[in-house]
Order: structure tokens, then sequence, then C-alpha cells
């Protein structure tokens, strides 16, 4: 029943965001019920961790909104909804974004500052430069890592709780929390023991800005200027063959020459030698199935390293490594041990200690001088690897680094990754595609190690020999029960703190773990793995992964492998892959390209139900283009809030019992057409499809208060009786469905008015189930009937220039035979509507409305 004193005499919906929010925490709304949940009775989603550095944008609010309306679906089905929200608070971006917040830079050469006092505070990124930043030890810059991510993630729990997420805040978790550290680094021990993870001395890309090794995950191809140089090799005979590169600065990593084995022009000379231009090396002529008879000359040079493929032409070729690219993106100054003449010698110090461009200018010279350099320089534009986050090109230099295994090298394990793919439910289902692609496409293990200061540490010392080297085949690995830990300053196990460092002792691993090796433990570190073993039971495998498309080959891969190799099995049932947002210019909204919206003023101005209704109108997988100078969708859905609130007003402003029978035909054809639509939300809910869920309920509400609502008003207004009753129960029936239909779309709107009638919150309310009866055609038919009946009324009296409150004499509706007869039965509220007096149906060839006869003053 209705509680008169809870209606506001103006509903609105300014206010309701900190009204409910708070209500709802208040009264554990959202809680997860662990002592009253069952496996069977779970929905367990395994929510993205946004990162935590600068601020959220409106794409987050968009994905994060598809997951939501998942999350109230269920738990209104019955479900017990573990939801829990976690920051990725370690990484790059967390480093750069304190670099710049405080003006300061890591130096982990440099002693510890206790009571240190940044230089400044907010930063505004513009001092990007080291030389403009203040060096501190490691520790004083892990420190102020901590300060940042914790007060950031206070602003980001702030945004997502004005959104309406109904997360259950007691289950959030920090990626560079203590147990999540412990969780990480025991993942990797049990890699290590299993011989899933391995440290090598191998190429790896290398950012030469943030001097830290880049997986092949984070790569990104960018359109390059460059220019093709020919330059000429010479044979014994004194001839030459000539090839063309991008990268004449690395001829003196030069280890040899290749062609395609099916190239006549070249057949002839594999298994032969060239010696190299100026620095008169002899290196072989050699056949691989990678050259391209239609690039350049046809023949390539093969450096160590210019790019991936050298790399792979390096190792299947076993060719000497001669790598001069320096960790900061300059020619080391030691020359490789061939070069052995003067001259050579003399030339590569031309080389030693400049960057990639001055040293190409160089080198460009010198084969000039040598005659070597055919012609002038091509340009061309290429496409270059770039680290994802980085403003130049990747370098490919020798490092030592861990890594783990992810298939590209082992079929067996390859196989099982497609396995789950296959298995894993994928909305939509396209989706499966880019996963296989990429796990086909793998070349080389997972590089999970990284030159950075704020992350989780890799659990692994090493003992030094008698000269103070270290033994890096005989790693010392942590065991569990010294988790967490930082070899950096904790002490190996065996050895003393005086050992550290001296002969016959140990030295700390510095590296950290790719952030992505902590983030593709989301399901276990959210879950309490190892941690809480009985809620790990409870959630996993994870009922859903909610995330963006744009991650699979990064998070939902990484994490599928690790729950492969840690579990052997797949850590959830679906997936579900949100699309892009784009610009008004259908490009997508990211920080590089500087044309992202940052949600908060968004969410002020048009309030959050209006935002939450234009990110769930998108299906998964499809892009949505936001305008924030005409937000179109967002002003639809502010509207429809708005109608929500005041249709409820309205509804329960009407005397009667809810529990009345409904006996009026328009009464049970709007209940049976309802019937359906429940159907219908439910089965595209049930299929991930959130946006047709709410198309079919949002198409039939405006149906219903255009239409039905005023159809019925006067008879809901008039006297007790059975048809007044049956009005006012029917009414109240179909508002209950609806606010309990809407609800995970537009919580607050729902919520408030729902709050007018009902004691509990409308989120804990059962979803609506449908009847499962086929609904009679013609009561289903009679309400798009009286629908049309009514458009054309309205319009007859538009047509005759008239208000719509204008009374009517009489009216003839005309129409199919069929089609009259049904109308029969809702005559008397046509009549009421219209203000019609004598209202006549007669036999059409269509429904129109004919005769109208608007009464004179003196009628009325």
């Amino acid at each position: 029943m209705t509680h008169a004193d809870r209606v506001p005499e103006k509903p609105a919906l300014e206010g309701l965001e900190a009204k409910w929010e708070t209500s709802w925490e208040a009264q554990g709304t959202y809680r997860f019920d662990r002592a009253a949940a069952t496996k069977e009775s779970i929905f367990s989603i395994d929510t993205p961790p946004p990162t935590a550095s600068g601020s959220l944008h409106i794409g987050h609010v968009f994905s994060y909104t598809h997951t939501d309306v998942v999350a109230r679906f269920q738990r209104m089905r019955g479900k017990s909804v573990f939801y829990p929200m976690g920051w990725d608070d370690n990484g790059l971006p967390t480093e750069r974004r304190v670099q710049n917040f405080y003006g300061v830079r890591c130096d982990p050469s440099l002693p510890y500052t206790p009571d240190f006092v940044p230089p400044f505070e907010g930063g505004d990124g513009k001092s990007t430069k080291a030389a403009d930043q203040l060096p501190v030890s490691r520790r004083n810059f892990i420190e102020l890592c901590e300060r940042l991510t914790v007060e950031d993630e206070k602003q980001f729990e702030e945004l997502w709780r004005t959104l309406g997420l109904s997360v259950d805040w007691n289950q959030s978790y920090r990626t560079i929390a203590p147990e999540s550290i412990t969780a990480s680094q025991l993942a990797f021990i049990g890699n290590v023991n299993r011989g899933e993870a391995y440290q090598a001395m191998a190429p790896t890309l290398w950012d030469v800005t943030f001097r830290t090794a880049v997986a092949q995950a984070e790569l990104e191809d960018k359109e390059m200027p460059a220019a093709y140089h020919r330059v000429s090799f010479h044979k014994p005979d004194g001839s030459t063959i000539e090839i063309e590169t991008t990268r004449p600065e690395l001829l003196a990593a030069c280890v040899a020459l290749v062609a395609h084995p099916d190239d006549d022009r070249y057949k002839p000379f594999f298994g032969t030698t060239v010696r190299t231009p100026v620095f008169d090396v002899e290196i072989p002529i050699l056949a691989h199935h990678l050259a391209q008879k239609d690039k350049g000359s046809g023949i390539a040079m093969i450096c160590t390293f210019g790019d991936v493929t050298d790399v792979v032409w390096w190792r299947e070729l076993d060719l000497p490594n001669r790598a001069i690219m320096g960790f900061d993106g300059r020619i080391i100054a030691e020359a490789p041990d061939v070069l052995v003449t003067p001259a050579a010698q003399a030339a590569y110090a031309q080389l030693a200690g400049k960057t990639v461009f001055s040293a190409k200018q160089a080198m460009v010279d010198l084969l000039r001088e040598s005659g070597d350099l055919i012609g002038d320089p091509k340009p061309i534009v290429h496409p270059v690897k770039f680290f994802e986050k980085g403003d130049k090109p990747l370098e490919i230099v020798s490092t030592r680094q861990w890594y783990i295994r992810n298939g590209a090298r082992d079929e067996k394990l390859r196989a099982r990754l497609i396995e789950h793919g296959t298995a894993l439910q994928w909305h939509p289902e396209f989706m499966r595609v880019r996963y296989e692609n990429w796990v086909n496409g793998l070349t080389g293990d997972w590089l999970v190690s990284r030159q950075r200061f704020f992350g989780v540490p890799l659990p692994v010392w090493y003992p030094l020999d008698a000269d103070s080297n270290p033994v890096f085949d005989q790693p010392i690995i942590a065991t569990g029960d010294l988790l967490p830990v930082d070899p950096s300053s904790d002490v190996a196990p065996g050895y003393t703190a005086e050992q550290r460092g001296a002969a016959n002792g140990f030295v700390g691993e510095v590296d950290v773990m790719d952030t992505w090796a902590t983030s593709s433990l989301t399901p276990q570190l959210a879950g309490g793995w190892e941690r809480d073993p009985e809620l790990f039971d409870l959630v996993y495998p994870y009922s859903l992964r909610p995330q963006g498309q744009d991650i699979i080959r990064t998070w939902l891969f990484s994490t599928l492998l690790r729950a492969e190799l840690e579990h052997g099995e797949s850590p959830w049932k679906h997936a579900a892959l949100s699309g892009f947002i784009v610009d008004p210019d259908r490009k997508k909204m990211s920080k590089s390209k500087g044309n992202v919206v940052t949600p908060a003023d968004v969410l002020t101005q048009h309030g959050s139900d209006a935002v939450r209704y234009w990110a769930a109108s998108s299906r998964l997988g499809t892009d949505a283009a936001f305008d924030p100078k005409n937000p179109t969708q967002i002003k639809i859905g502010r509207r429809l809030a708005i109608k929500i609130i005041n249709a409820s007003k309205f509804i329960l402003g009407f005397a009667g019992d809810d529990a009345a029978p409904v006996t009026e035909p328009i009464d049970v054809s709007m209940l049976a057409r309802l019937d359906v639509v429940v159907g219908q939300a439910t089965a595209a809910f049930d299929a991930f499809d959130h946006a047709r869920a709410l198309e079919s309920t949002e198409s039939f509400f405006w149906t219903f208060c255009d239409d039905y609502l005023e159809l019925v008003k006067e008879r809901a207004y008039g006297e007790t009786g059975p048809e007044q009753a049956s009005a006012v129960a029917a009414l109240r029936t179909a508002l209950s469905t609806l606010l309990r239909l809407f609800a995970p779309f537009v919580p607050f709107a729902t919520e408030e008015a729902w709050s007018w009638s009902n004691d509990e919150s409308v989120h804990r309310a059962t979803w609506p189930v449908a009847s499962g009866t086929t609904p009679d055609a013609d009561s289903i038919a009679l309400l798009d009937l009286a629908s049309r009946a009514l458009t054309g009324i309205r319009r007859a009296k538009t047509d005759a220039k008239a208000s719509q409150k204008s009374a009517v004499t009489s009216a003839t509706i005309g129409g199919p035979e069929a089609e009259v007869a049904l109308l029969a039965h809702v005559a008397a509220d046509l009549k009421a509507v219209g203000r019609i007096t004598d209202l006549t149906f007669v036999k059409a060839d269509e429904l129109v409305v004919t005769d109208i006869v608007l009464a004179t003053v003196s009628e009325i």
C-alpha cells in the first residue's frame, strides 16, 4: 500500500544519488552475504580494477555500467552477488603521475630521507623532464606512490558510488597491498617451481625513456617517417650486393644478409659471404622464409637488433650477438670484437655515445665517404613499434629478464588456452576470434620483469661468487612463509644482512613484476586464494569477466593463462566485452589523443540515472559516440527518469485495493502485454544483452504512460466499483513490475519511487517472472488497437484546431470488423479520455476516426 506521507509534493531527481547511496551503505543493500551463500547460488564477478592514477574518464562509466546492470539483475534473480572492486595501483602510470604531481624522480642510489617533503603537490604535468624533478630514494618514491594512490582511490570510489555501482565495498582490494603482493609472489614461486617461469639473457624490447623492458602485449604500431638507404656489401670477387635499410646506424651490428629461399636472384649466393661496408667484417648470406622478395632489393641485412624480425632470424639461424644499442638509446662505447682493423675501430668511435638519430647521420656520412651509399635516401612512412605508454620508438637490447611460458613455444599449452577460449561464453561471440588470433600469433614467452620501482618485487635473490659476481643460474627463490618479501631490502634465506653484496654473499633482485603479472591474478586476489580457501572455493571459477575489448590480449589472456598454470581450468564461465567510446568524429577516446571527457561534471549536470541510461543503451562489443556539447542520449535518459517518478506519483495517487481483481479487457490486455515484456527482458538479460532488455522495457513504458494511463485515468479517478478497482489494481501491478524492470538501469529514480509504497529496497526485490503462458491474441491486440484509436481521436482534434480537452458531441471509429469488435470493449474509456458523448463503431478498410463533431458552448 502507498505511504501517502512518503510521496513528495514535487518529485525531483536532484539529490537522489546522495540520499540513496547513503541509505544503501547503511542498510548493506549490496553486501555479499557469505554465510547464506552456496556455490550454486553465487554470481561472482571478476571486476576490472581501474588504474588508480589520475582520473577516470567517460569510457570507464560506460563499461562499468554494463557490469553493474548485470549485477543488479542477478541480485534480483535471487543470486548472492559477489561484486568486489579492485584498484590497479602499481606500475608505470602511477610512477609517471607521482613524478608530475610531486616534482620528483626515483634514484635508487640515494639514501632514504625520513620525513621527506616533496617540492610541491598537485603538479600540472608540465614538468616531465628528469632535469626538472628532484631525485629521491626508491623508498621515498614508493611512499609517495602509496600516498597518492590512496587519495586517488578515495576519489574514484566516490565517483563510483555517485554512479550507483552496486559494489560491495567490503570486498575491495589493492594490487600493491601486502596480501596482493603475497598472492602475486606465491603464484610466481609456483611458476618457477613447476618450470613455467625462467630467467634468460635474450633480446628484449626496450623503452629508452622509461628504461624498462616491454612485453609483446604492450606494443602499438605508429606510422613514422623514415628513409631507405641503398648500401653495397662487397663479394670476394670485387662485385657488390646491394641492400636497402632504414637503420644504417646498426651496420656495426650486422651479422648476415638474408633472402627468401625461392628468390632466384640470390640462390647462387646462399652459403657464400660478403664483407660489410666501412667495417669490413665477413658475414654469411643465408636463406629464410620471412625475407620479402618485393621489399627493397629483396635481400636484407640482419642486425642485432633492428626489429623483431631480426630477433627471429638471429634465433632461428643461430647467429652471433653483436648488439651495440645501450639501455639509454645511445650506441655503446665498446665496439663488437669483430671490428679489428684500425679503420673499423675509428669509424665506430664516430658512432659511440650518439643517439639513434645522430648515429644515423654519422653513418650516412661514413657510407658516402666510402662510396657505399648508392644514391640519395628515399623517404618512406612505415609502422614502428612503440611502448603503448611511450613517446620514442622501442629499441631491442640484450638483457637478463624473467619470463612465464605462455604457449608461444609450447603447443600443448597453446592448445589448452585455445580450448579454454572455446569453452568460454563470449558476449558478443565474435570477440572469441580476437582471443584466438592473439594466442595463435604469439612469438615469444611473456616477459614479466620490469625495471621500475613501484610494483610487486620479484621474490628472488642471487648468490655471489668469490669475486662478488651474481650467479644468475642459481637463483634463491623465496618460500611461502617469507611472503610478502622485498629482496632489495630483505635478507636472503640462509644469509645475514652483512653478506649483502659481499663476496660469497648474496644480492637481491631489484626488478619488479609487470603490472599485468599481478592484474592477471584478480580472481585470486579478490577471492582470497590461499588466504581464505573457503571464500575462494565459493566464488571460483567466477561467473563473469567483464572488460574492454582492447585488453583481450593483455588482461583476459594473461588471466586465463595464470588460471591454467595454477588451477588447470578457466577462471570464468562468461566474458562480456564492452566497446569503445568515440568522440563526435568517431575517434576512440583516449588520454593519449587528448579527447577524453571526465565524467564528474556530466554526472552532476545530468544525473547518474541519465548517464547510466546512455551507457546501457549500447550493446556489448559496440562503440558508442559521446558528444559533451550535445549528449542527446543522456537527455533522453533524464527524461525517462523524470517520467518514472512522475508516473509513479500519479499512479500511487489513486485510491484503491492493489489486490482487487483485474476484470476490464483493456486492463487485462495491458498486463498481458507487460507479461510479454517481462519475458523479453529476462531472456535478453540471460543472454547478456542488457540493451535489448532496456529497449523492450522502455518501449512498453512510453506506450503505458502516453496511451494506457491516459485511457484509464478517468475510470481510476471515478466512483468506487469493479471497473475502478480493476484500473487501480492493474496500474499498481504494472508500476511494481516496471520499477523492477527499470531498476538495474536507473537505480536512483526507481528506488525513490519504490520507497513510496514499499519498506524494502527495490534492488532486493524479486525480479518479475513471466507467466509462461501463451497470451490470447485478442487480448494482446487490444492495447495496441486502443492506442491507435486514441491517436486518431487526438489527431482529429488537432486537425480541427481544437484543444485535446475539447468536448465532442459525437465521433465515429471505423475499422475492420474484428478490430472494431475488440474496440467496443474499451468504448467507455475512449469516450472518457476523448470527452466524447456519442461514440459509434462502423466497418471500414482500416482503423480511422471520422465524423468528429465538437460540442458547442451551449452543449458544454
